[in-house]
């Protein structure tokens, strides 16, 4: 299964946003033709331009050879290892961003409470576009949440004529309960989720840091999709439940074409860097190896800053490895590897 999701408006000069936003991919196998990756299953072999996407999503029954990692790598797009569904996220790899500026703005405003409140405050104010939330505490905010929460699903179901019922969800298997709009509901948000996932770890910045959002790895996920729930996800699943299409594979269609219309993926680079880095706050340049310093702030990295004088007091260098370390290799290969797509 292949869904190949949507290409940003070129005018949009993010080179993260510029890409495709995600490719989903089940039951399949991965391998590298020159600067494609090529994706091959018993239906369809399909080329997919590594330059051109922002993440690859491997789901279940996924095999992915070393020749296609190395081009992903490369080509700066993030891969991710996912259950069935999307639901679950167990790993992921290296984004394109190679500096460490915005991750430190970032951990620089999750420690400090002034500087995290008024971030959290920033996320709110965007889904409360008419009201002054500048004095209002967390708690007030969650109220106010709730209660918009609250009339969004009930304006949702008087418009469709879907009954509502209430939000039911499973932890760990968002699936398994509640009916069918509210395994919509789910489903939609994975994809939001994954797309939201993408973007964070292409600019740099950190998807456990929230600051709304709390004690998961993927705490500022949560906190930038829940920006865009009210706009696409619960009008999405009420309106598929309404025609009556109530698979997974719907949703994350539906919200693949309500994203390209409206070009999400560069709105959501641009709220993620507006909320880290207001105007006027600058970053250190990309790739900048310093080492950090108590008094200095930073000097250079990639300097052997020994002298004469210095001395080894702490004698031979010990790993603390031992014989830990296990290394699995297999047989030379009695023919060279071949470099194309396994037929």
């Amino acid at each position: 299964m292949v869904d190949i999701w949507w290409k940003a408006h070129p005018h949009d000069l993010h080179r993260l946003a510029d890409r495709v936003s995600s490719v989903y991919v089940e039951r399949s196998h991965l391998d590298r033709d020159e600067n494609a990756v090529v994706i091959i299953n018993k239906r369809e072999t399909v080329r997919v331009p590594a330059a051109m996407i922002a993440v690859m999503l491997l789901g279940p029954g996924t095999r992915v050879t070393h020749g296609a990692i190395n081009l992903l790598a490369d080509s700066g797009t993030t891969v991710c290892w996912v259950g069935e569904q999307g639901v679950r996220m167990y790993a992921a790899g290296l984004g394109p961003s190679r500096g460490a500026g915005l991750l430190n703005r970032q951990a620089w405003l999750v420690s400090r409470i002034p500087q995290r409140l008024a971030v959290a405050r920033a996320m709110y104010a965007m889904r409360f576009p008419d009201e002054d939330v500048t004095a209002c505490t967390m708690q007030q905010l969650r109220g106010r949440e709730g209660a918009r929460v609250r009339k969004i699903y009930q304006a949702e179901s008087r418009r469709t004529g879907v009954p509502w019922n209430g939000r039911v969800y499973k932890a760990g298997d968002a699936h398994a309960a509640g009916d069918d709009l509210n395994r919509l509901l789910s489903a939609a948000n994975a994809a939001l989720y994954g797309i939201c996932h993408a973007v964070i770890v292409g600019l740099g910045a950190s998807p456990g840091l929230g600051f709304v959002h709390t004690g998961l790895a993927t705490s500022f996920v949560l906190d930038i999709a829940d920006l865009y729930k009210a706009e696409y996800t619960i009008p999405l699943a009420f309106d598929l439940a309404s025609k009556g299409l109530t698979q997974e594979r719907d949703a994350r269609v539906g919200l693949r074409d309500r994203i390209a219309q409206d070009q999400l993926l560069g709105r959501i680079v641009r709220d993620v860097k507006s909320l880290l880095t207001p105007t006027g706050t600058e970053l250190p340049d990309d790739e900048l190896n310093q080492l950090w310093d108590e008094h200095l702030g930073t000097v250079a990295g990639g300097v052997n800053w020994a002298t004469n004088s210095d001395a080894n007091p702490l004698g031979p260098i010990d790993p603390g490895m031992g014989d830990e370390h296990l290394a699995v290799i297999g047989p030379d290969f009695d023919r060279p590897a071949p470099t194309g797509p396994r037929r």
